[in-house]
């Protein structure tokens, strides 16, 4: 696996101190992006939360995740939650070490109480004593809430500045990118009241007997105002993988409205799915892969936006056009740059991988932001998409109509095209048949009938 180090420099530690007004919860940032570029120390919010102790539940659940690993020995490094600001919300993004679990709290406008929030994306500082301090919050006396530096015009802190450096692996880049695509072919399956939803996380596995997450597929279906599991994905079936992974939710579950449950059309395959719970002001949601020892990293959603000139085009493009917007709308987004809905969709797709748009489920729309990392290394190291420019790069791939041999090493392979549907003689088709997109011999056959350039496997 391909690791950098991320280093993550903070004024000081984040705190929650006492002041005349109360409890007063400040958030430090690292280096991020605003619309004024590159910033050091970005502030996106001064003002009080509506309701406390739930928005510090709430971000103690996106920090859970981002120090757990659900599959595998834990790590002993996690990375900091990302915080966006969108104008009118402030959300807070972490991914599992194991790449399997996506965690978001959206704070909404009615929320928040305090000047208009700021644009931008950065990581902040959760450290074990702001942690110990927000899970001590048990009352909703008023918490003053300050996300980035106490004065915009302070251009350089005085005191040491806390660094913190923590491993940084490019499959948890690519796992933002491919839980946004996969979120954005979901559909919502269930809604259960607060009292229901209530009973069902109650019920769920907090581990398996071995202390590891379960292995396999599970699936639930809405019955009767509830959920129930079901041996097989019958229509309407939600995938639900290593149960246990929904333990984050259990933070926030006294405080729900609502749970709200979204995956795509059941084939009979394991699924990704979401899980999201309804909170004053706020939306909580986990997105699982489709099985506990399977990151998103290698699902594959993303390797056809990047195969293609025209997506790298259009992305450049459209990116232009990104203002920071809390939604974005695809079609209006069309109109604007003069592309197809299509093409913008698949320009989104490749945004992602740079970690620049997500994809919000209530909304079903997608969101702008910019995750402070190098925005060409998920693209640079995924392992398909570069052995398939590879292959190109060597001129190993024959066109005889819609059949094209492609040879790899001492084997030569047979894929078979038919409008949107592609095959192919490996064995990775074989055992994934396409759920898991293409493999690295579909990809290059692609690439070459799309006119891809690609010199020496490096487009």
């Amino acid at each position: 696996m391909t690791r950098s180090v991320q280093a993550l420099a903070y004024a000081r530690p984040s705190s929650l101190t006492s002041s005349q007004v109360g409890p007063s919860l400040g958030l430090e940032t690292a280096g991020g992006l605003t619309p004024r570029g590159a910033e050091a120390h970005p502030r996106f919010f001064a003002g009080f939360l509506t309701d406390p102790r739930i928005a510090a539940r709430g971000l103690l659940a996106v920090a859970d995740v981002a120090a757990a690993r659900y599959y595998q020995r834990p790590s002993p490094a996690s990375l900091d939650p990302v915080v966006t600001g969108n104008g009118d919300r402030l959300r807070f993004e972490s991914f599992s070490g194991c790449c399997g679990v996506y965690a978001r709290l959206d704070v909404l406008q009615e929320g928040l109480d305090g000047r208009e929030t700021g644009h931008g994306t950065t990581n902040v500082d959760v450290n074990a004593p702001l942690r110990e301090a927000l899970s001590r919050i048990t009352a909703d006396d008023p918490l003053h809430l300050r996300v980035g530096p106490e004065e915009l015009a302070v251009t350089t802190l005085e005191g040491p500045v806390v660094e913190k450096k923590v491993p940084l692996p490019d499959r948890w880049l690519r796992g933002f990118a491919e839980a946004q695509v996969a979120s954005a072919g979901f559909d919502l399956r269930a809604e259960l009241t607060a009292a229901q939803a209530v009973a069902f996380l109650r019920s769920l596995p907090r581990s398996s007997p071995s202390g590891r997450a379960a292995r396999g597929a599970r699936w639930v279906v809405a019955s009767g105002g509830s959920l129930r599991p079901t041996t097989r994905p019958v229509p309407g079936a939600v995938c639900l993988p290593g149960p246990e992974r929904l333990v984050a939710l259990q933070r926030v579950l006294r405080d729900a409205t609502a749970l709200r449950v979204y995956g795509p059309v059941a084939d009979g395959a394991a699924a990704a799915s979401a899980w999201e719970v309804v909170l004053p002001g706020m939306r909580l949601t986990l997105t699982l892969s489709p099985d506990s020892a399977r990151g998103f990293s290698g699902e594959g959603g993303v390797l056809e936006a990047l195969a293609t000139n025209d997506a790298a085009a259009d992305a450049e493009l459209v990116s232009v056009l990104l203002a920071w917007e809390p939604r974005i709308e695809p079609a209006e987004l069309a109109e604007r740059a003069g592309l197809s809905v299509a093409r913008v969709r698949a320009a989104l797709t490749r945004l992602g991988t740079a970690g620049r748009v997500g994809y919000d489920l209530a909304d079903a729309a997608y969101f702008h932001r910019e995750l402070p990392y190098d925005a060409d290394r998920a693209e640079r190291h995924n392992p398909r998409l570069v052995a398939a420019r590879g292959l190109v790069g060597e001129g190993a791939v024959t066109l005889d109509g819609a059949l094209a041999t492609v040879a790899s090493g001492d084997r030569r392979y047979q894929v078979r095209e038919s409008g949107s549907e592609v095959s192919c003689t490996c064995q990775w088709w074989a055992d994934y048949r396409g759920r898991r997109g293409p493999c690295k011999h579909a990809l290059a056959v692609r690439m070459v009938r799309r006119g891809a350039t690609v010199a020496g496997g490096v487009r």
